[in-house]
């Protein structure tokens, strides 16, 4: 090409050098850009159209110019295609900048498709966008999933509660549930519905009158809680609660009755410890106003001489009345040592 414009410039003449130096500079300024956008975009290009899903060099290019992964959007245009879905590049273009995952979606559109769910390109992109896996939500709704009650990754085994005769049971559960596409924007998750289940569980065996009753059916269990409607508010629907495994656990019932009596037996002690401090304060204090008594006796008795002696300066006292006092004292001091007797004769 570039001989071509050489033999039709020499034979133009003598024209500008400028110019034609010029218009062969443009030449293979173009040449070069389109050998460029065929080694970027050629093979999408060509993958696309052949696909049916044609995409332009100018779409590739302004991909390229706003940062979108060209090959990434190109790749899920031809899938949607060749599975029947049309859908443009400038939504898929579009879902991307919002920092979707468009791969993700165009397969979930597929699936829905395939098993005959409805679901719109909004809908798909909204759940995505809200930060649900739309592919795995898609995958549940057509083959259930199982949940674990409790969920074991928590450190727990079992849902334990005690029936009313206080035996406590320990039971296991598999709740399985499908995805509800509808309810998936703004429907809470797995957790919900675990814990759901926990709360029935515990529910029914504790309004069930023995633990007996409980081994003898569990199917009550499921049947109790399924009726409760657990699933309202959620991303799921309950399709079946089966409970594992039931094992008979500790009797509640009795250590509690044992730390009640425990309990009342210090409390007992604690009366009768309060009750014997109280006896011994009142001794003290009856022995403390005996010895006020006999200290009051002694202080009388200190006063008789000195109103003896006031008797006999007054003349109300003679001096014989004065002894036979004194005979009478040592007589009762000589009837109070006879009555009291000596040691030895206690012995005896």
């Amino acid at each position: 090409m570039i001989e071509c414009l050489m033999g039709i410039l020499a034979e133009a003449g003598s024209g500008s050098k400028v110019f034609q130096i010029s218009l062969i500079v443009i030449v293979i300024f173009a040449i070069l850009i389109l050998v460029l956008l065929i080694f970027a975009y050629g093979s999408l290009w060509l993958q696309a159209r052949l696909s049916g899903a044609a995409v332009s060099f100018a779409e590739l290019i302004g991909m390229t110019l706003r940062k979108v992964n060209a090959r990434t959007i190109t790749v899920s245009r031809i899938t949607a295609a060749k599975a029947g879905l049309e859908l443009s590049t400038a939504q898929l273009e579009s879902h991307y900048l919002a920092g979707g995952r468009v791969p993700n979606v165009v397969r979930a559109l597929i699936a829905a498709t395939r098993a005959n769910i409805e679901l719109s390109w909004e809908t798909a992109t909204a759940i995505d966008l809200a930060g649900r896996d739309i592919l795995e939500a898609v995958q549940t709704s057509v083959n259930p999933k199982v949940i674990d009650c409790p969920d074991p990754r928590k450190g727990r085994e079992t849902v334990d509660a005690v029936a009313q005769d206080g035996i406590q049971l320990k039971a296991k559960a598999r709740v399985t549930v499908r995805a509800n596409i509808a309810r998936l924007i703004g429907g809470a998750t797995e957790e919900t519905i675990i814990a759901r289940v926990g709360e029935g569980i515990v529910t029914t065996i504790g309004s069930a009158i023995t633990h007996k009753s409980v081994l003898e059916n569990p199917d009550n269990i499921s049947k109790s809680v399924l009726a409760k409607g657990l699933d309202a508010g959620t991303a799921f629907e309950i399709l079946s609660i089966d409970i594992a495994d039931v094992d008979v656990g500790q009797n509640i019932g009795a250590q509690l009755q044992g730390a009640q009596a425990e309990a009342d037996l210090k409390r007992a002690k604690a009366e009768a410890e309060k009750r014997r401090a109280m006896a011994v304060a009142r001794e003290q204090e009856m022995i403390a106003a005996v010895a006020e008594n006999r200290a009051k006796v002694v202080l009388a008795e200190a006063e008789v001489p000195k109103a003896m002696a006031d008797a006999f300066r007054q003349g109300n006292l003679g001096i014989m009345d004065y002894y036979r006092m004194k005979n009478i004292n040592a007589d009762t001091s000589m009837r109070d040592s006879i009555a009291k007797g000596t040691p030895e004769k206690k012995g005896e």
